[in-house]
């Protein structure tokens, strides 16, 4: 897969990301070049993207926001994607991410509170 690709190709169990800096219109192509390989490789590993989870993400201020194509198909534009858990935007605003975290966090007492029997200190203090 990674023969001949130009950007940064990232792969992690069945996450794969293709990452590449537009500032021209040479880097928009490198990048859809990029993605008709991808696209190759998979059709001849008889293997498919799936195409609903294929996204976009445009970052930086003044990106040109070019449209790309994955085997044909317009690739959907996202404000947001997680990047190995870690939610990513269109901003670099890690705002969003800092909640979702502090809302995870407020739970972990409340199902500790469920699950542990014994309220004594010499049980909750370990904790």
């Amino acid at each position: 897969m990674d023969s001949g690709i130009e950007c940064t190709l990232s792969k992690f169990a069945d996450d794969t990301k293709l990452c590449g800096a537009v500032n021209m219109l040479e880097g928009r192509d490198v990048i859809q070049r990029d993605l008709d390989r991808v696209g190759k490789w998979a059709h001849a590993s008889f293997m498919k993207f799936n195409k609903t989870k294929c996204k976009v993400l445009h970052q930086g201020q003044g990106n040109p926001k070019h449209k790309h194509r994955l085997s044909g198909e317009w690739i959907e534009t996202s404000p947001e994607e997680k990047v190995l858990g870690i939610l990513a935007d269109d901003k670099l605003n890690m705002n969003r991410q800092c909640v979702l975290t502090a809302q995870k966090t407020s739970d972990v007492p409340g199902c500790m509170k469920r699950i542990v029997a014994s309220r004594s200190r010499e049980v909750i203090l370990p904790l």
